[in-house]
């Protein structure tokens, strides 16, 4: 069964080989780790896609992974998505091989890309355009200027984040229970949500 594992850790040589023999060794087998963020105190925060068997619970890998020094484990849940991770330069291929339909299929690829629940295309007027299978029916409209985390409304345990498209639409994407949105992740929202107005222009 596929599980993320979202996990802080010392950014020097040899970290990432401690956590895999630590995940191992408590019965997981990793199968693809992307750097989601570094930070100026020299750690850097890390998204791992393991696979566990049915026997193995989540706690002994959180165990395993915090008995290692300057580790830290933020967050593990099971990945629906499975498979693999989808890095941002894979959702621009996707994005310029269907350029008339960039940002729909943005929004389509918004939670495998950023590990969330969904993603959805808002109107101010006209409400939700566009989203995925398990968006809400209704998203209040929250005026932005930039890539943002968003307040929750009625909502104590989804987390939001949005992108403007324009002074009429964002993108909102919702995580629910966490684990946060770091500021890389926005930044990289804004950034492709940029892009995917780029690249429909063109189109």
């Amino acid at each position: 069964m596929p599980y993320l594992l979202r996990v802080k850790l010392p950014d020097v040589p040899g970290s990432l080989g401690r956590l895999a023999t630590a995940v191992g060794e408590a019965g997981g087998d990793i199968d693809a780790i992307e750097i989601v963020e570094k930070h100026h105190d020299g750690t850097a925060v890390d998204d791992v896609l393991l696979e566990m068997l049915p026997s193995v619970m989540p706690d002994s890998i959180v165990s395993a992974c915090n008995a290692l020094d300057g580790v830290e484990v933020l967050w593990i849940s099971r990945y629906a998505a499975g498979g693999n991770l989808f890095l941002d330069l894979e959702a621009v291929e996707d994005l310029t091989a269907h350029p008339s339909e960039a940002v729909n299929r943005l929004v389509d690829l918004l939670p495998q890309v950023f590990r969330s629940d969904w993603g959805a295309r808002l109107h101010r007027v006209k409400g939700i355009q566009h989203a995925t299978g398990a968006a809400p029916a209704e998203l209040e409209w929250i005026e932005i200027e930039e890539a943002t985390r968003l307040e929750s409304v009625g909502d104590e345990v989804t987390l939001f984040a949005a992108a403007r498209l324009d002074g009429n639409e964002s993108l909102v994407i919702g995580r629910r229970g966490g684990p946060e949105f770091l500021d890389s992740e926005i930044a990289r929202l804004g950034h492709l949500t940029s892009l995917a107005q780029s690249i429909a222009r063109v189109g």
